[in-house]
């Protein structure tokens, strides 16, 4: 007896080469009580003309040194609210060297209630391809003790903004912040599912130091989740973006120089996103093998989740072993999809010459 099944995540359209072009707090009517742009960045603030010079003779250097192609990405800031035409300046330079062949895509991130649908219109006529919008979540109570200026139906109109200009829709969730929990990140995820972006990133909230949110922090006004908390809830989230189709590009802040040294607390470990990968293929598995009851079990997976199928150290070994999988009984190849069976006599359809599972 025996089952074939496969993994939920959409396929990857192929390796991304992404160059970011950041532009901290840059066109931001605020700041957020999480909000450390210049250091998530690993950037400070500069003037937008002399960032936009930068740009250009970046990208010409990159263009005479034979780097590329990439895709562009504008972060940091707010770009649609950057003020004057600094946005349809920064668009058109990406767009001039996509005409030259080393910029294949151009994208950018922003704020809901800055999703204004003519800039969007003219921003996608001068060469932008995808906006990401800050969904942070969908809860109003949230929203508001996070100081996000405005409430969950901004959200909804500028994921609609962004369809109808003909941009593809990337969202960004940060789970954890002020009053929010495990139940209502699965109700942003659920949300988010229904309006079918491309891509999601997940950024567990982090207390930054010189935030407001350190001062609520040593205050005891606010309690970060602990690791664990955030793996279990990410892990539960992911499933249902991959079975809408949606990517999910990124889990947890990405290492920064001096970015380490200034969290004070909150999930942070640089793993994160490989534990709760781990978890939520370690959840599938599970189902799949208490449908062919208890005792020794086989599988053979695809060797791309090689690297995380038994966790980070190892964690989920114990577990799996519960399910009657063990190192000895589990074999990674070149297969599109998991064949699992219960009888030891039985070979998989993918052949059982595999090397032994690994690490």
């Amino acid at each position: 007896m025996g089952v074939i099944f496969r993994h939920p995540e959409p396929p990857c359209p192929g390796k991304i080469r992404l160059r970011p072009v950041f532009l901290p707090f840059a066109g931001c009517p605020g700041r957020c009580v999480y909000c450390a742009q210049h250091l998530q960045t690993g950037q400070s603030p500069q003037r937008l003309d002399e960032a936009l010079a930068g740009l250009r003779q970046s990208l010409a250097r990159d263009m005479a040194a034979g780097r590329g192609p990439y895709e562009i990405g504008f972060y940091g800031g707010t770009f649609t609210a950057l003020p004057g035409d600094f946005a349809e300046r920064f668009t058109a330079v990406a767009d001039e060297f996509r005409k030259c062949g080393l910029v294949t895509r151009v994208r950018c991130s922003t704020r809901p209630d800055a999703a204004d649908s003519g800039r969007l219109t003219a921003l996608r006529g001068l060469g932008l391809d995808m906006v990401e919008i800050g969904v942070q979540t969908f809860e109003a109570g949230v929203l508001a003790a996070s100081g996000r200026g405005h409430g969950p139906g901004e959200i909804f109109s500028a994921c609609r903004a962004v369809r109808e200009a003909g941009l593809s829709l990337g969202v960004q969730l940060l789970p954890g912040l002020p009053g929010h929990t495990p139940e209502m990140f699965a109700r942003d995820v659920e949300l988010a599912a229904t309006l079918v972006p491309e891509t999601a990133r997940i950024y567990p909230c982090l207390v930054a130091a010189g935030t407001r949110l350190a001062a609520m922090f040593a205050a005891g006004e606010y309690a970060p989740w602990d690791e664990d908390t955030a793996v279990a809830a990410v892990a539960g989230g992911l499933p249902v973006l991959w079975r809408a189709g949606v990517r999910v590009i990124r889990i947890g802040i990405a290492p920064q120089d001096g970015l380490s040294s200034a969290i004070l607390a909150g999930p942070a470990h640089p793993a994160l996103g490989n534990r709760a990968r781990a978890r939520a293929l370690h959840a599938l598995v599970r189902d799949k093998a208490l449908g062919l009851g208890p005792g020794p079990k086989r599988l053979l997976a695809p060797s791309r989740y090689a690297g995380e199928f038994w966790g980070h150290g190892r964690e989920l070994a114990a577990g799996y072993a519960g399910l009657g999988l063990t190192r000895e009984s589990v074999r990674f190849d070149g297969v599109a999809a998991f064949e699992m069976w219960a009888d030891a006599e039985s070979a998989p359809h993918g052949g059982g010459n595999q090397a032994p599972a690994g690490p």
